[in-house]
């Protein structure tokens, strides 16, 4: 049986994709805890989700402008 491995590139971009996800489902948890207005939950998700990507340091590492 192959040994199915992942690029770094690849493990990069998938702990990436799965830091957008906990993001959301905290900004989801937020707006249903709270029961606050759907705007303010939009609001929220769009800070959270860029402020996460921001603190990401991998993302240079992949997509456009990458090696």
């Amino acid at each position: 049986m192959k040994k199915f491995t992942l690029s770094e590139k690849y493990k990069k971009a998938i702990k990436d994709y799965a830091l957008a996800v906990v993001a959301a489902a905290v900004t989801m948890g937020i707006a249903l805890a709270t029961d606050m207005a759907p705007q303010y939950a939009v609001v929220i998700g769009a800070l959270a989700a860029p402020l996460a990507k921001w603190a990401n340091k991998n993302s240079k590492d992949y997509g456009p402008g990458s090696k």
